[in-house]
This record gives structure tokens, C-alpha cells and sequence, in this order.
């Protein structure tokens, strides 16, 4: 039975950490604030950048620092990214057993198309979905009720995330969840989301995936 299976992108199919801190720094930099290391940043992969900016430099200030975030992030730091060790043979793996797949970020579907594509996934994928620039379904559970909607998959289908937000995103859309803990949220952030499956490098996901479509009642 064909199953539809939908990818997170940043700490799931690419790590993006370089680029996405040394933007935040020259956002924070360009506003005169003080600039917190690239490590000391990493919490701010998954959410909404907005949000994140507002925690960092106040909502004043959130929307100015996203603008310049993305003067950077669309001219280099989508490109200061790598793509994890293993990805293409489990995008492989599902896409010669029939399954379809997509890609479900936060990011605006804009650049996470471009990074798909860069890395060579985008045979792969029946369609890349994202949030728009204006923050519209920035939130991972109106992403996948869209998602899920547009690509007709509400029933048997399957979200692979690292981070809470995947997971609560999944739940609230009657979705089975796997998550990753090579990514960037922890063991404990996941269960804590509900999650019971984990899979800690990529190359684990394709025999997980391929059984859990196997037997539905998984």
C-alpha cells in the first residue's frame, strides 16, 4: 500500500547549523546587540525564526532582525548547509518501493525548495512544502493540515522530525511520527512530545519506515 511520508528538512534531511546561526549573528550584529556564539544559537532551528528573534532582541525589533536575516540567508546561508550522510539511500529506498514523499518545513517553501533541489533530493519528492515569507503556516500543525490536505494524504501517512514541533505537529493531524536524534532536539524533547520511536542516524530510518508501512498498525 502506497503511503504518504513527509520529511522535516533542517536537522532531517540537512544540517543547516552553519547557516542558519551566522545569519542570526548578522542580523543581531547589523541591530548592535551582542552576538551569542554559533552553539549558543542552535535552539533556534525549528520554531519560527520570528519568534526566536523576538526572545533575542525583543518584539521591537523581531520583524527588522528577520529582513536582515534574510539578506543573508538568501544570498549565502542557504548554501552553508550539508546534507546528512545516508538521506539519499532512504529517499531512495521509499521512493522505489512506491511510497510518496514530501518535504514539510517551517522554512519558507521558497528556500526550501532551492536547498532540496541543491542537494539533489528533488526527484524524490512529489512536492516541497513550506511556510510563506509573511509567516503564514509557520506553525507545523497548520503546515500539515495544509500539507495533508493539498497532497490528499490524510490517511496513512507518516512525519519524520527532530523536534517537538514535528511531533505535536503529527499528533494534532492524526499522523503516525518518527523521530530523529541526530537533529537538533534532544531524546527527552521528543518523548516529552509523545514521541515512542526514535531513530538516531539516518540510515536507521529506511527499514523503520519500510515496516512501519508494511503493517499499518503500526
Amino acid at each position: 500500500m502506497t503511503t504518504s511520508i513527509f520529511f522535516d528538512l533542517d536537522g532531517t534531511l540537512t544540517d543547516p547549523r552553519m547557516g542558519i546561526t551566522a545569519c542570526i549573528q548578522f542580523a543581531m550584529e547589523k541591530l548592535n546587540r551582542d552576538v551569542p556564539p554559533q552553539d549558543e544559537l542552535l535552539w533556534c532551528i525549528g520554531p519560527s525564526l520570528l519568534k526566536s528573534f523576538v526572545t533575542l532582541v525583543g518584539e521591537q525589533h523581531a520583524k527588522e532582525a528577520l529582513v536582515l536575516y534574510r539578506e543573508r540567508f538568501a544570498e549565502i546561508g542557504w548554501q552553508e548547509n550539508r546534507r546528512y550522510d545516508g538521506v539519499i539511500e532512504v529517499l531512495a529506498g521509499l521512493h522505489n518501493a512506491g511510497h510518496r514523499l514530501f518535504v514539510a518545513t517551517s522554512k519558507p517553501h521558497v528556500y526550501a525548495k532551492q536547498i532540496v533541489d541543491h542537494f539533489e533530493m528533488g526527484h524524490f519528492f512529489t512536492r516541497v512544502f513550506g511556510s510563506e515569507l509573511d509567516g503564514t503556516r509557520v506553525d507545523k500543525i497548520d503546515l500539515l493540515r495544509y500539507a495533508l490536505n493539498e497532497s490528499n494524504s490524510k490517511q496513512q501517512s507518516i512525519m519524520i522530525g527532530d523536534r517537538q514541533f514535528d511531533a505535536i505537529g503529527a499528533s494534532n493531524n492524526a499522523m503516525r511520527f518518527v523521530g530523529v536524534t541526530y537533529g537538533f532536539g534532544s531524546e527527552q524533547e521528543l518523548r516529552e512530545a509523545g514521541t515512542t520511536r526514535l531513530i538516531a542516524e539516518p540510515r536507521a530510518l529506511l527499514p523503520v519506515l519500510l515496516e512501519m508501512t508494511t503493517d499499518q498498525t503500526l
